[in-house]
């Protein structure tokens, strides 16, 4: 078995959840490669101390270029502020080592597209954190799609929100800050662009609407200092899909209620499936010809599910399907898996989302090939 280290960059929530779904690939799957948790960065070095030992990985460094240079370090996981992907990804494809990074790919247009020719020139494998993809449920849904049970799609209509920057008085974050993030758009409707294309593949055109709800927010928790915010709380958009479909998509973070709601609804000539990811384990079908909708709950005899629970109902959750996107990823370097999201289609996402930013400001019709 050829030794397989896993960097992890990044300490945070997401990091956390890569930690995770590493502990649970290696307990869960059965591997062609020998995966050890090498080594873990973080900028500060108590942390980073902290979360290595706690996590189970060998080395801490407080330097995130030491521990790409790690020559135990075999496949770089990025889980860091959107900015520091595009540094941090292409030193590692400097270093000619794949790349595991969360979404969104870049902070801009043009950083994705330096990072996925660079991923292409090193060619090693590389993925980005689009994990709700890999939910057993969705690749039922999509397997559906391909073999026509819907008929001819005619229209998708998509939607993340959830409620974490509702309230006005909530603090600035690095979220707030369109050199670091992206707003709503970038943290939530990624998600749901990549969804769309996963499900129904290339956008040709967009017309969409954007909004800053909150124009300020304090500096800090307590802290009377306001700092301005210029990025989008809330975005709309309207999809030309390249197989004739029509489509809506909408992010928020304001919506008070929903924590999780990426939800779509998928109709066609011969029925309507839709979903929900706080009901991530289920779908909702309606056939012609059927008086209303019946659910479809996932189950062992869905690829994946079964490695986690042996009977329906039991549900699978986030952390499983991070787990699921990680096996993904392993088979692919070890030359047997080649179905999650890479650089090349992250960039497709990224141009997709450029579009929409493009069509809000200029309050018009854009075709992505512009």
């Amino acid at each position: 078995m050829r030794e397989l280290g896993i960097g992890l960059i990044g300490t945070g929530f997401m990091g956390r959840a890569h930690a995770l779904a590493f502990h649970n690939a290696k307990a869960v799957f059965d591997f062609p490669l020998n995966l050890t948790l090498a080594a873990l960065a973080d900028a500060d070095p108590q942390r980073a101390r902290q979360c290595a030992q706690s996590w189970g990985f060998a080395t801490a460094h407080s330097d995130w270029q030491q521990l790409i240079d790690d020559p135990k370090v075999n496949l770089i996981a990025i889980t860091t502020p959107n900015h520091l992907h595009f540094p941090m990804a292409m030193a590692a494809l400097a270093a000619g080592k794949p790349v595991y990074c969360e979404k969104p790919l870049a902070v801009s247009l043009e950083q994705a597209e330096q990072m996925q020719q660079a991923a292409k020139a090193a060619g090693v494998v590389t993925r980005v954190g689009y994990n709700y993809q890999h939910n057993p449920i969705i690749q039922l849904a999509r397997d559906m799609i391909q073999r026509g049970e819907l008929g001819r799609i005619i229209s998708f209509q998509g939607e993340f929100s959830e409620d974490f920057m509702a309230d006005p008085t909530s603090p600035w974050s690095w979220r707030c800050e369109a050199a670091h993030a992206g707003g709503a758009l970038a943290d939530l409707g990624s998600h749901l662009l990549a969804m769309a294309r996963h499900l129904l593949g290339n956008v040709e055109a967009v017309c969409a609407d954007s909004q800053t709800v909150h124009n300020q927010r304090p500096a800090s928790a307590g802290n009377p200092e306001q700092r301005a915010i210029v990025v989008d709380d809330q975005v709309h958009a309207l999809l030309r899909f390249t197989n004739g479909a029509r489509g809506t998509v909408s992010s928020s973070w304001l919506k008070h209620g929903y924590k999780n709601h990426l939800s779509f609804e998928i109709s066609g000539t011969l029925g309507t499936l839709a979903f929900d990811q706080e009901r991530l384990n289920e779908l909702r079908l309606c056939r012609i010809g059927q008086p209303g909708f019946q659910r479809l709950l996932a189950g062992p005899d869905l690829p994946g599910y079964a490695a986690f629970s042996p009977a329906a109902g039991h549900q699978l959750g986030y952390n499983e399907l991070k787990t699921l996107e990680v096996q993904e990823l392993l088979m692919a370097l070890a030359g047997q898996g080649g179905s999650g999201t890479d650089f090349a289609e992250a960039w497709e996402v990224e141009r997709l989302a450029a579009a929409i930013r493009v069509a809000a400001r200029e309050q018009r019709w854009v075709k992505i090939s512009e």
